[in-house]
C-alpha cells in the first residue's frame, strides 16, 4: 500500500569554486558533515537508517554513498548505494528514496549528492596497443556519435540561437542571479541550511564562493564567448564548476507521526524526461509538462517555489518562456549561475533550498499575505534529460 514520503530535514554545505575553498575536501569529507547534520535536524540516531542514497557523476568511483556513510559515522549495518544521472544526480537521489519509502521498502532513507570537481581523478583512455600512448578526456559520453553529443556550452548556444534568447538576456538574468545570491548571504537567508565545514588547517569555510558583488551589466557584456565565435554564451552567463554535498533526511507517514509530525515536504511526484542532445538544456520543459500531466487541475500558477538549476542562462530563460513560468518564483535566493554547480549535489541542493524557503524562510522573509505551500525543483541533465519534482509543505 502506498504511503506519503516526506522530507523532514535538508541540509547543505557550502559551495566552493573548482580550486577554491573547499579544493583540498575529498568527496566522503564534504558529504559526511552534512548527512550529520541532516540526522541531527530529523532528531534520528545513525542506526535508524534503512538506505543511504547519494548522487555522484565525476567522483572517484565505487560506491561514494557507502564511502561518506561510513565517514558520517553510521554502523556498518547500514546500506548505501550511489546514483549516476549527472547533473541530475542528487535529485534523482531524493526521488528514488521517496519512492523506496512509497513502496513501504525503507522507512528513514538519508539522500542526496556531493561532488569534489576539485579533487575528481583524470579521466585517461586506455590504448588500443601498448605502442599508442593513453588519450586524457574531460567527460564521458551523454550520446553515440550517430546522434551527436556536444558539450553542454554547445548545447546552449543551440538553445539560445533556437529560442531566440539574445546575449543581453543571458548577461541580465546572470546578473540577477547573482543580486538575489548577494542579497541572501547578506540577509542570512542560507545560514539555516549551509552546514560549516572545516578545512584540514583548522579554517571554517561557511559561506559559498561564487556570488560576485561586483557584477553588473557592463562587466558582462565585455565577456567574451566561450564555445563559439559569434556566440552568446560567456564565462559570464554560465554556472561555474563547483565543490560541494546536500543531503535530506526522507521518512514514511508513521515515521513523521512518531517523531511528533515536524514541518516537513511531502514528496508528491517526479517525472522525468528526454530531449534532442542537441538542445539538452530545454529537458525541464517535457518533465514539468509531464508531471502536471499526472495531475489534472495543477498548473504552474499553483506552485509557488521554483528552483531551477541554472546551468546556463539562455537554457533557464528558453524553458521558463516555454512553459510561461514567473522569473519572480524562480531561485530567490540566486541560483547556479551565482552560487555554482557541482553536479552531483546540484538537484540535491535544488530540495535543500526549497525546504528553507517553504518552511522558514517563508516566516523570515515574508513576500506575501500568504505562506507558499508547493514548490518544483527541475534541472537540465547531460545527453538530453529533464527532471522535475514536485513537493507540498505539510506543516
Amino acid at each position: 500500500m502506498s504511503q506519503r514520503a516526506i522530507i523532514i530535514a535538508a541540509r547543505r554545505s557550502p559551495v566552493g569554486r573548482i580550486g577554491g575553498s573547499l579544493r583540498d575536501l575529498p568527496v566522503e569529507d564534504l558529504a559526511a558533515p552534512v548527512i550529520r547534520a541532516a540526522l541531527a535536524d530529523a532528531r534520528l540516531e545513525p542506526d535508524a537508517v534503512d538506505e543511504v542514497l547519494l548522487g555522484n557523476a565525476v567522483g572517484p568511483g565505487g560506491n561514494v554513498a557507502r564511502l561518506s556513510a561510513l565517514a558520517a559515522g553510521l554502523p556498518v549495518s547500514v546500506p548505501g548505494v550511489t546514483v549516476d544521472r549527472q547533473c541530475g544526480s542528487g535529485l534523482e537521489a531524493i526521488n528514488l528514496a521517496a519512492r523506496l519509502v512509497q513502496a513501504g521498502a525503507g522507512e528513514i532513507i538519508v539522500a542526496g549528492g556531493v561532488e569534489s570537481t576539485s579533487t575528481a581523478p583524470w579521466r585517461v583512455a586506455k590504448p588500443t596497443s601498448l605502442y599508442r600512448s593513453p588519450t586524457f578526456y574531460d567527460r564521458a559520453r551523454f550520446a553515440p556519435e550517430s546522434i551527436g553529443d556536444p558539450s553542454m556550452g554547445e548545447a546552449a548556444e543551440n538553445v539560445a540561437a533556437a529560442y531566440g534568447i539574445t546575449r543581453e538576456r543571458q548577461d541580465a538574468y546572470a546578473l540577477t542571479s547573482h543580486r538575489k545570491a548577494v542579497a541572501a548571504q547578506d540577509s542570512g537567508r542560507f545560514v539555516r541550511e549551509i552546514v560549516p565545514l572545516t578545512l584540514p588547517d583548522g579554517t571554517v569555510i561557511d559561506r559559498d564562493d561564487g556570488p560576485r558583488r561586483d557584477s553588473s551589466l557592463e562587466r558582462l557584456a565585455r565577456l567574451r564567448p566561450v564555445f563559439r565565435d559569434n556566440g552568446t554564451v560567456t564565462a559570464g552567463n554560465a554556472c561555474p564548476i563547483n565543490d560541494g554535498a546536500a543531503a535530506v533526511v526522507v521518512v514514511s507517514e508513521r515515521i513523521h507521526q512518531a517523531l511528533g509530525g515536524p514541518p516537513g515536504l511531502w514528496v508528491v511526484d517526479s517525472q522525468a524526461a528526454g530531449v534532442d542532445p542537441h538542445l539538452l538544456g530545454t529537458g525541464p520543459i517535457p518533465a514539468v509538462r509531464k508531471l502536471l500531466a499526472r495531475h489534472p487541475g495543477l498548473s504552474l500558477d499553483a506552485i509557488d517555489r521554483v528552483e531551477f538549476n541554472e546551468a546556463f542562462a539562455a537554457q533557464v530563460l528558453a524553458c521558463l518562456d516555454t512553459l510561461g513560468l514567473d522569473a519572480d518564483r524562480v531561485c530567490v535566493g540566486g541560483g547556479a549561475l551565482a552560487l555554482g554547480h557541482p553536479y552531483g549535489a546540484s538537484g540535491a541542493i535544488l530540495m535543500t533550498r526549497l525546504f528553507s524557503e517553504l518552511l522558514h524562510n517563508t516566516l523570515l522573509f515574508p513576500t506575501g499575505p500568504e505562506r507558499p505551500r508547493r514548490g518544483l525543483a527541475t534541472l537540465g541533465i547531460g545527453g538530453g534529460l529533464g527532471l522535475a519534482t514536485l513537493v507540498e509543505t505539510m506543516s
